[in-house]
């Protein structure tokens, strides 16, 4: 892998945005900085104009209104010009160091999908109702699938460029993560995941999935598995 591109999908972020992406340019990786801003009204946006755009290794696209992660998602991997592309969610809830076990695999395995799992560890690493949540959607992946994740809601996915980017991807919220795990599973693309690191945040801390978004994600998992 030559050159990263990491997708950084934001929507009212203003108190963590500037820490992630200073996280991110320190990873010793060569790379190119991909800022989607979603319609943010807090000040996000604000934010990001003045201190990243025009910036070189930066390319930041601004969403007239909200649209959904999923939306922002595709809109960052349409913009990346790296060989290999890595999602990142502005929250401080990963850490970008955690790119370079990914990448490495990768490079070693030659396979063109690498997912950082919060669950190989040991670690309790979420709180026991986001656990169980995650690992019904993963049990319920694998048996759709004849997959054998552990974590197949990561924010952490690292692929090469021209398997996602050949992948048609709809889905504009928090279903996305589904999408393209179903859609890249169902392409016969083989899924290696290595452990990573993970500090969940709470709901009263700016957590913004919910209960709703895993009903939504068993319909998308069901959805995909049996649509042409």
């Amino acid at each position: 892998m030559k050159t990263l591109s990491v997708v950084i999908p934001i929507y009212n972020e203003k108190n963590t945005v500037q820490k992630l992406v200073h996280a991110v340019q320190a990873v010793p990786l060569k790379k190119e900085i991909v800022i989607v801003d979603d319609g943010s009204t807090d000040g996000t946006r604000e934010l990001i104009r003045q201190k990243f755009s025009g910036l070189d290794g930066f390319k930041v696209i601004f969403h007239e209104t909200n649209q959904g992660k999923g939306a922002a998602v595709r809109t960052g991997i349409r913009a990346a010009g790296g060989d290999a592309v890595i999602i990142q969610d502005a929250d401080l809830e990963y850490d970008p160091m955690d790119y370079l076990p990914l990448v490495q695999a990768l490079d070693k395995n030659g396979a063109n999908v690498i997912y950082g799992s919060r669950f190989l560890s040991k670690r309790k690493v979420t709180s026991l109702w986001h656990r169980a949540v995650n690992l019904f959607l993963t049990w319920l992946t694998n048996v759709l699938y004849a997959s054998r994740l552990t974590d197949m809601e990561t924010c952490y996915k690292l692929f090469n460029a021209v398997t996602i980017k050949k992948i048609d991807l709809e889905s504009r919220g928090f279903e996305i993560e589904v999408e393209m795990t179903a859609k890249i599973l169902k392409s016969g693309e083989k899924i290696i995941e290595v452990p990573i690191s993970y500090k969940g945040r709470s709901f009263h801390e700016g957590k913004k999935i919910g209960w709703k978004d895993g009903i939504k994600a068993v319909g998308t998992l069901i959805h995909y598995r049996f649509s042409s």
